[in-house]
């Protein structure tokens, strides 16, 4: 069975090495080679693959975006990310959006390949060291959120997780619809329930249970 690719990347030696690669092996044939993501869109759409492989790091829009908008077309091409790096939020929404394949550059060519064999006969492909690092931020994140959970109030969990993103108390009452003083209320029982005594404590705590 033949495996239909576009590959996309806005580095040329890249296209070219994955175009020499494929072209070796008999069971795939090249549709399009992409180096912008309106290009990308495009030849998806158009010649509707079996595989894309993408770069993450691409003009306009990323490869995330990129994914995310033709995953909610529901096109069945399926999705590989060949990239320099990913880090572990980058990783977990590629996951989370149904990315099936991630694989880093910095592997073995003849790994590509078999990473696109396995995601066209329906299997995931992650590359471990990445998975491990994003599994673990992701479960620290959980059980984080469940100790804030049972600590803090809705309102107060709120409130936390709006100083983790940098908010100042008068942008978290403009956002919240209430007085900066109410704010610095719900702020002084965060605290106390945290066993913290300063925002950047608070930011600290925040950071350890993965908040930011």
């Amino acid at each position: 069975m033949t495996i239909r690719l576009v590959i996309a990347d806005d580095h040329p030696l890249v296209l070219n090495g994955m175009e020499e690669l494929f072209r070796l092996e008999e069971d795939f044939e090249l549709v399009a080679r992409c180096t912008t993501s309106a290009q990308t869109l495009s030849a998806v759409r158009r010649h509707r693959p079996d595989v894309i492989i993408l770069d993450i790091r691409m003009p306009e829009k990323d490869g995330l975006a990129i994914a995310s908008e033709l995953l909610a077309e529901k096109i069945p091409t399926r999705v590989i990310f060949y990239t320099v790096e990913i880090n572990e939020d980058q990783l977990l929404k590629a996951i989370r959006m149904g990315v099936k394949g991630i694989i880093l550059k910095e592997m073995e060519p003849k790994l590509l390949v078999q990473c696109v064999r396995k995601v066209h006969g329906g299997d995931q492909w992650i590359e471990r060291r990445t998975a491990r690092l994003s599994l673990e931020k992701m479960l620290r994140r959980e059980a984080g959120a469940l100790e804030i959970a049972s600590l803090l109030t809705p309102r107060e969990s709120s409130i936390l997780k709006m100083v983790a993103e940098g908010l100042s108390n008068k942008q978290i009452g403009e956002k919240l619809f209430i007085s900066e003083g109410t704010v610095k209320v719900h702020m002084h029982n965060v605290y106390e329930k945290v066993h913290v005594s300063s925002r950047v404590a608070l930011l600290r705590y925040a950071q350890e249970k993965g908040l930011v």
